[in-house]
């Protein structure tokens, strides 16, 4: 099973359709779901405490059998080839796998602390919104490059 955790719904109807539409996609290769924890309403919370509170709910959320991979700009970068045998791999030694999305102001140290692994989609910075889109695009392109099917061209 692969979760996606996200913090807060996708705003963009648009994003929300193309997600959805990968989301569909990724059924017929692996369990895939996509979880939303609500998120906070800043109003007078600092950013630490709105990243700490947000941590609490990201860790009651993934199950003490799951690998924790988060979404970050300073974790690892990977090909597309690279990222499906990377996967193939994590699927063989735990087939619980969880990715995060976190809040607007990133994770907090309990997060990182609970994290396994830490995954970044390119060096350039994007809307928590968007990256919900390139990462699901990226698992499915993942699970059509393990299958050999054509819609990865190199």
């Amino acid at each position: 099973m692969i979760q996606l955790l996200l913090v807060g719904k996708t705003t963009d109807k648009h994003l929300e359709t193309l997600i959805a539409d990968y989301q569909n996609r990724l059924t017929h290769y692996v369990p895939f779901e996509v979880k939303v924890i609500p998120d906070l309403k800043q109003g007078k919370l600092s950013f630490e405490q709105q990243k700490t509170l947000e941590g609490g709910k990201i860790l009651a959320a993934v199950p003490n059998n799951a690998r924790l991979i988060l979404l970050d700009e300073r974790g690892k970068e990977f090909r597309s080839v690279e990222f499906a045998a990377w996967i193939e791999k994590q699927l063989a030694t735990m087939p619980n796998i969880v990715f995060v999305v976190g809040g607007p102001y990133g994770f907090s140290q309990a997060v990182y602390d609970r994290a396994d692994a830490m995954l970044s989609l390119s060096k350039m910075t994007f809307s928590h919104q968007m990256i919900r889109l390139l990462f699901v695009e990226q698992l499915y392109r993942a699970m059509t490059i393990l299958r050999n099917e054509p819609y990865h061209h190199e």
